[in-house]
């Protein structure tokens, strides 16, 4: 009852909360929404011009519609769940009915919350409140949101291409697809809960594991040779300035 509490400190019984686009982003944030009990499922609409997505998320009891302008009427808060590039065009098509009264949030392409210059401390307070439920939410000023972007909004794919060919050196040595896909999976996902959990710098963390003279270290040898590091790096700078790009043809 307590968290129950907490987690209504700014968000009202009666909130509403609709998605323009109904891809694995909105299905995430409405199945956590609706399982932590802080917005009632049939108090959530969702558009998509897919019925497949339109089909996935009514499973989860929403409300949804093929009509953007019916999401943002039936909804306090909008969230706009859509590629970066279909962003304006949403924009001026729903521009007519949004009032101001309404919440429009971009999740494009960050988790990071960067309020716009207009909004309201109550508005970002409710916001974050809502996000934070589901534990995808971080605080920053909008001039980070580029970089966001290339870190956080890209970093998925770097991931996926870190699993594949883990994978892929199992594969090599022996090791059976399912089994290398599912190692290198967990050791990932492993890696990163040790970062978050032990509070520690990734740099101690990656000392610990390399005893003198043993396997990791090698590993480690040849990971440096190879430019793994500076890839990455690079990877998000390329990711930050395209996101640049982007932006500057809004």
């Amino acid at each position: 009852m307590a968290e129950s509490a907490v987690r209504r400190k700014h968000v009202p019984e009666n909130m509403t909360v609709g998605f323009i686009g109904s891809g694995r982003m909105a299905q995430a944030m409405a199945k956590g929404f609706i399982s932590t009990g802080i917005i009632k499922a049939n108090h959530i609409t969702a558009s998509d011009p897919d019925p497949r997505m339109l089909k996935h998320i009514a499973s989860l009891g929403v409300t949804t519609t093929e009509n953007n302008k019916e999401v943002v009427n039936k909804s306090k808060m909008v969230v706009l769940a859509v590629k970066p590039n279909i962003v304006p065009p949403v924009l001026r098509e729903v521009s007519e009915v949004v009032s101001k009264d309404k919440i429009v949030v971009s999740i494009a392409a960050a988790s990071v919350l960067a309020p716009g210059s207009k909004s309201l401390p109550e508005d970002k307070d409710l916001v974050s409140e809502l996000l934070r439920c589901i534990g995808i939410c971080e605080t920053g000023s909008e001039g980070l949101l580029d970089a966001v972007t290339g870190l956080s909004g890209s970093g998925p794919a770097y991931a996926f291409a870190a699993i594949e060919s883990l994978a892929d050196g199992g594969v090599l040595m022996g090791l059976p697809r399912d089994l290398a896909t599912k190692l290198a999976a967990q050791t990932l996902l492993g890696a990163a809960k040790m970062v978050l959990e032990s509070g520690k710098h990734p740099g101690q963390l990656k000392d610990e594991v390399c005893s003198p003279g043993g396997t990791t270290i090698a590993a480690m040898h040849k990971l440096e040779k190879g430019g793994f590091r500076g890839s990455l790096i690079d990877a998000v700078q390329a990711a930050t300035n395209r996101a640049k790009e982007l932006g500057a043809k809004k």
